[in-house]
């Protein structure tokens, strides 16, 4: 495509419709700016559709200041409403005379399909709506002619994560965490009364939010639109299961029920319901929670922040990329990679989904779903069991130990819980080791059952004990081989860090040696620190972002009173993951990354910028730094140099956040990223172990699909001298950091 070819646009529109979505902020802001530096006006829509047909000052021209402080808020600042008025051809007219009279030839709707689909309605109509505002003298022939075209790009904004288009939707996550923080806790007031719970969730034709909560919190059972119990008499099915939970010790039930969830026939099934059955055929002390709204509110995750940004910006650059033939796009995060779909066609495929449901045809509406959701319920149909299958006869019972190693990250523990279960349902001994290797070389394993991991999926921390201690003497690798041969081990899963892959390597060349190594051994990436190869996320690094972003919006809002500026230092040893993404989710102005290194330049460039915008009225200062990014310039270097240089005009302030970063429950992310891994983890264990393989891998999530690394190989894999891969697929993300925080003029 040529220059020529393209549609010049100088003023865009962003506005947010229908339901409002945590991340929405942080899309317009990204919007706004992403457009202010490629030096084309922004508009801000306020109340949807309807401040579009309005008018006035419903729609006002923005600034780089105007959206700044805004991405950690829940709903959205500009507003959304329900719009009788766009619905007639009177009103899309007004809509279109107001875009006209402020000059705006793109826009940018974030919404869900309803208002994805009434903005390309408004876009195909906008040549006649001009033509008849000119026949009523509303509009000269000129200026209709100088706006020939509407330009559209859509960023989908709903909670349910029910659109083709993008793994995720605006909102999704955010709404996760509400869901996860809200079962936790009735959890633990249930298990002191011994009382179940049944519990409703928004979905209304999408079974996500309850599916994946079902995974994150445990629940003993979920009801959701797309697979209805294949049982007439599900009520007795689901009845039996929970019964049989707690004959074996389980205090208390919960129930999760899609405001959507229906029988097979189609008829409605609602929590009150659930709860009469539940009463009427066990006796329970059962109550009802109905979640409601909370489930939209509250501030957005991290995740949530970074994915709006990105989309935010890359909208932007499609808008400017289009022609006056271009079709309406749909910009997606799929795979962690930006994608541009036709929106029509996402739509169109959306709303199939309802459609196959509403027909009973409920097999094709979970295939639409795709591989990852459908493979999520079986995985919880498993885990949702009162005890596992009994192993049939003839059965060869392998002995699988599933251990530690490395600091501590949360999802490790999940990790455990889904590994023990699985292993024990598919037939298997499984044994836990305690303490990592240490324990592995003293003999410190035991059997462990269906009922002992019940409720880790929410603890924090590591259940069976951790350290860094890599084996590397002759007397180490004896020990290890006398246990693995006294304890049968079939298989070994290690569950943890740099240290755990170190040692998979180590075994794996001492075989010619030590042939009770000859096993299969599978590690599962667990690391707040994101550093490990052969996978794009490692189980705690969503959780320590998460904990990192909310303590900076703490400091956020301490500073803004008084002129400050903070220096943040954040775990990553080698890597600068957390900094970088950190970075991007809270708006800094500055990160400071182990692979970038910081120069005399750079520290000159970042005084001068810090006091240009004090001087110009600012009021926050908000600098991140990885904890390795320079052995010479620490963070006390840093804060010393600023304060000096700053003189009057700001103070500065050292943050060190250290390990809080790797306490708490954690993330809905990261349960259900550690059961994902560690169901497949063992199921490669087992395959291997059957077949007298004895591969040396780890598991890892990359470009959207699970596979498998040599850790053979793993000297090839990480950069030499350094704790980390050498393929980090975040650092693309670096332009986008800087480019969001130099502030432009507006045009």
């Amino acid at each position: 495509m040529t220059n020529d070819d393209k549609t010049t646009i100088k003023k865009i529109g962003v506005l947010t419709s229908g339901g409002d979505a945590q991340g929405m902020n942080a899309a317009v802001r990204a919007v706004t700016r992403a457009a202010l530096n490629r030096g084309v006006a922004v508009y801000a829509i306020y109340e949807g559709y309807q401040g579009m047909v309005e008018g006035g000052d419903n729609i006002r021209q923005l600034s780089w200041g105007a959206v700044g402080g805004i991405m950690q808020l829940g709903g959205t600042v500009i507003g959304s409403a329900r719009s009788a008025d766009f619905r007639t051809r009177d009103g899309r007219r007004k809509a279109a005379h107001s875009l006209v009279h402020h000059g705006i030839e793109g826009l940018v709707v974030i919404g869900g399909d309803g208002s994805l689909t009434g903005a390309n309605y408004f876009r195909q109509e906008w040549p006649s709506l001009l033509a008849e505002l000119v026949a009523e003298g509303k509009l000269d022939q000129a200026t209709a002619a100088a706006h020939p075209h509407l330009a559209l790009v859509g960023l989908v904004g709903s909670i349910d994560n029910d659109m083709f288009g993008t793994d995720m939707t605006i909102g999704a996550d955010s709404a996760l965490h509400r869901i996860v923080e809200a079962v936790d806790a009735i959890d633990s007031t249930a298990a002191s009364h011994q009382r179940t719970f049944v519990i409703e969730v928004m979905g209304r034709h999408c079974g996500y939010l309850t599916l994946m909560a079902g995974l994150a919190t445990g629940a003993d059972w979920i009801l959701i639109p797309e697979s209805p119990s294949e049982q007439e008499d599900w009520e007795a099915v689901m009845c039996n299961t929970l019964q049989a939970g707690r004959v074996i010790g389980r205090r208390n039930s919960i129930v999760l029920v899609a405001e959507g969830a229906q029988d097979r026939h189609g008829q409605a099934i609602t929590v009150d319901y659930v709860k009469q059955v539940l009463t009427d055929r066990l006796g329970e002390d059962t109550r009802v929670t109905i979640l409601g709204h909370v489930q939209r509110g509250g501030t957005p995750s991290a995740f949530d922040r970074n994915m709006s940004t990105m989309l935010g910006c890359a909208a932007v650059e499609e808008l400017l990329q289009m022609t006056p033939d271009s079709e309406p796009q749909l910009i997606g995060l799929r795979d962690n990679d930006i994608v541009h779909s036709p929106l029509m066609e996402m739509v169109a495929k959306t709303h199939q989904i309802a459609e196959l449901i509403q027909a009973h045809d409920y097999g094709q509406a979970m295939e639409k779903r795709g591989r990852g959701f459908v493979e999520s319920f079986q995985i919880l149909q498993t885990l949702t069991r009162a005890y596992p299958h009994a192993p049939a006869p003839e059965q060869k019972r392998l002995r699988l130990a599933v251990m530690h190693s490395g600091s501590p990250a949360p999802g490790m523990n999940a990790a455990v819980r889904v590994a023990v279960r699985l292993g024990l349902d598919r037939g298997h001994v499984m044994l836990a080791v305690r303490n990592g290797f240490p324990g592995l070389m003293r003999g410190d394993i035991h059997e462990i059952g269906w009922q002992a991991v019940d409720g880790w999926v929410a603890k924090g921390g590591a259940e069976l004990g951790t350290n860094r201690i890599v084996p590397a003497a002759d007397s180490d690798f004896e020990k290890i081989a006398a246990q693995l041969v006294e304890n049968r081990i079939d298989g070994l899963l290690i569950i943890g860090g740099t240290t755990g892959y170190q040692t998979a390597y180590h075994l794996a060349g001492q075989r010619d040696i030590y042939p009770a190594f000859n096993i299969p051994l599978v590690c599962v990436p667990a690391t707040i620190n994101n550093d490990l190869p052969g996978s794009e996320l490692s189980l705690g690094a969503d959780t320590a972002l998460n904990s990192i972003v909310l303590d900076v919006d703490k400091l956020k809002e301490s500073a803004v009173a008084t002129q400050r500026c903070f220096v943040v230092e954040v775990m990553g040893r080698d890597c600068g993951y957390l900094a970088l993404m950190s970075g991007l989710a809270s708006g800094a102005e500055r990160v400071y990354l182990p692979e970038e290194g910081i120069t005399l330049d750079d520290l000159r460039a970042d005084v001068a910028q810090l006091k240009q915008g004090f001087a110009g009225g600012k009021r926050l200062g908000l600098m991140i730094r990885s904890e390795n990014a320079d052995s010479i310039y620490t963070t006390p270097f840093l804060v010393a140099l600023f304060e000096k240089e700053g003189g009057d005009l700001f103070d500065v302030r050292q943050v060190i956040l250290g390990h809080v970063q790797r306490g708490g429950s954690p993330s809905p992310f990261d349960r259900i990223q550690a059961t994902r891994l560690a169901a497949r983890a063992v199921e490669h264990l087992i395959e291997a172990a059957e077949q007298d393989a004895s591969p040396a891998v780890a598991v890892g999530r990359w470009s959207g699909k699970i596979h498998f690394t040599d850790l053979e190989r793993l000297p090839d894999l990480i950069v030499a001298g350094m704790q980390r891969p050498k393929e980090q697929y975040w650092l693309r993300l670096r332009p986008i950091v800087k480019l969001l925080s130099q502030p432009v003029a507006t045009p």
